[in-house]
């Protein structure tokens, strides 16, 4: 009995390891903090959203996906900049309006293409120091309908889509990345942009670089 213990406490110890201990990276500049000393603006753009299926669902439609993947990138960039904006007191930088910043995007014929645009010139172009690129990619694992029937029959409907969240920032002088997050994430099947951005911002918060 003692050995079964000793193995099963081994096993949790691995387990976890493994499973947890590899879903979080981070990546900081070795002179990160003299970098944003200097910086007193942040835009943050549109997060790109890939959505993956494990079994395309019947009636699947590519463009209706490509429709809510946009869709989906734009909540998360205001559910981002609600959370940051709620706790602006607690930073040493102030978040550009991303009404202002998708705008202003869109005046300079960015908007559609922001992955061909370097970080130094988006900056330029929003008169900014600094910008957020984030992207959230996720596959879809399971049915809402199944997860319902979870929900009513046991009283939980368990995560219907396993994914990944990247954020970054970089340096608006050069476009040089200065910081970098990483987190593996599972979402239930009544999970929104902004209760997304509400758990990813929670877990970011303890290594934002521009918290005081």
């Amino acid at each position: 009995m003692k050995q079964f213990f000793t193995l099963l406490i081994l096993f949790s110890t691995l387990f976890f390891t493994t499973a947890f201990g590899q879903a979080k990276q981070i990546y900081e500049a070795p002179n990160l903090k003299a970098i944003i000393e200097k910086q007193k603006i942040v835009a943050i753009l549109p997060l790109r959203v890939t959505i993956s299926h494990k079994k395309f669902p019947k009636n699947y439609n590519a463009a209706d996906n490509a429709v809510q993947e946009k869709d989906e990138g734009i909540n998360m960039q205001q559910g981002m900049y609600t959370y940051l904006l709620r706790k602006a007191n607690n930073y040493i930088v102030s978040f550009q309006d991303v009404q202002r910043t998708n705008i202003l995007l869109k005046q300079a014929g960015v908007f559609e293409k922001l992955d061909s645009i370097t970080a130094d010139s988006l900056s330029k172009i929003l008169k900014v120091d600094a910008i957020i690129q984030s992207s959230y990619a996720y596959q879809r694992t399971g049915s809402e309908a199944a997860a319902i029937a979870k929900t009513l029959v046991f009283g939980f409907g368990g995560s219907t889509a396993s994914g990944s969240l990247t954020m970054q920032i970089n340096n608006g002088l050069d476009g040089n990345l200065i910081w970098r997050f990483y987190k593996q994430m599972n979402e239930g099947m009544f999970s929104s942009a902004d209760e997304v951005m509400e758990r990813m911002m929670k877990k970011v918060a303890r290594n934002f670089p521009y918290e005081k």
